[in-house]
């Protein structure tokens, strides 16, 4: 082990610039949720790739947002944790936001001692002329990041960004298991594919009102059975989220049914029902008691 290397590396940004998508292309998993609405990551969610002879720790965090409200306040505080406690911080940004969209946050990143991979994500959005203009100005905002600019979707870029990530590595034996994926759970993952689910189907206020607890899961030799909860916050929101004779929710059920299958590779049995849990995202306990701690 004289000469393994281990690093945690984090993945930080504002919100919907592919962060969550960086990671899983790095890490080859779907570990963190994909969706087109922003505040999908809403706790630090870690991913683990091992080499022979390395190991590298990756976070993907929430995006960096103004709080309105407790949960949000949680997020906040994984995000500005993650620029002071990497090894190496993976900046995302896209060709389409405005680089000065968060200027503190920005000066934070700049004035920390870690070294800075900054990701231009999306170029498949871009051409060469407004991706070097680009390039140039994120090289004054922070001077000493060295600049990749990738596509997640299409994999570009993403092989020489893993080199460079592993040249940087310090040398250290490995912090986990050489055969663990992430730090999450089981019943973890299993609320994350739910509440994806649910972040596709429904619009405006309700994903974000939402919160899935995973009462119990079973892992038979043939099957795995599954009882959550979808709490919201009103009334007529757990109307909304059961639909017209419950096609819904059953819709949900069924797409993350699937998806649960092909993570545990495995058959699932999956009961969902719907709770209203009033003002969870301001109570500390509740918040607690859904792992925002």
């Amino acid at each position: 082990m004289d000469n393994h290397k281990a690093g945690f590396v984090n993945i930080i940004g504002n919100p919907n610039v592919g962060k969550s998508t960086i990671m899983n292309s790095l890490v080859g998993e779907r570990i963190s949720i994909i969706t087109s609405k922003s505040q999908t990551t809403r706790h630090r969610i870690m991913g683990i790739v091992n080499g022979d002879n390395f190991q590298i720790v990756y976070s993907d965090t929430p995006g960096v947002i103004k709080p309105n409200y407790k949960l949000q306040e949680s997020m906040l505080n994984y995000s500005k944790s993650a620029v002071s406690d990497a090894d190496i911080i993976l900046y995302v940004t896209d060709v389409l936001e405005k680089f000065d969209k968060n200027k503190i946050f920005l000066e934070n990143v700049r004035n920390s001692n870690t070294k800075i991979l900054l990701v231009i994500n999306k170029i498949d959005l871009s051409d060469q002329e407004k991706l070097e203009k680009l390039a140039s100005i994120w090289k004054k905002e922070l001077p000493s990041a060295e600049i990749f600019p990738t596509s997640a979707t299409q994999n570009f870029n993403i092989e020489n960004l893993l080199n460079r990530i592993i040249e940087l590595l310090p040398l250290s034996p490995p912090y986990f298991p050489k055969d663990q994926l992430t730090d999450k759970s089981e019943r973890f993952f299993v609320s994350e594919i739910i509440r994806e689910k649910i972040l596709l189907y429904y619009d405006k206020e309700i994903p974000y009102s939402v919160e899935i607890e995973v009462e119990s899961f079973k892992d038979f030799s043939d099957i795995i059975k599954i009882r959550g909860v979808i709490h919201v916050m009103r009334d007529s929101q757990k109307g909304i989220i059961i639909g017209n004779k419950g096609k819904a929710l059953k819709k949900v059920g069924t797409e993350a049914r699937k998806d649960i299958e092909k993570f545990f590779e495995k058959k699932v049995y999956l009961e969902l029902y719907v709770k209203v849990n009033k003002d969870w995202r301001d109570k500390t306990n509740k918040l607690n008691i859904f792992g925002y701690n």
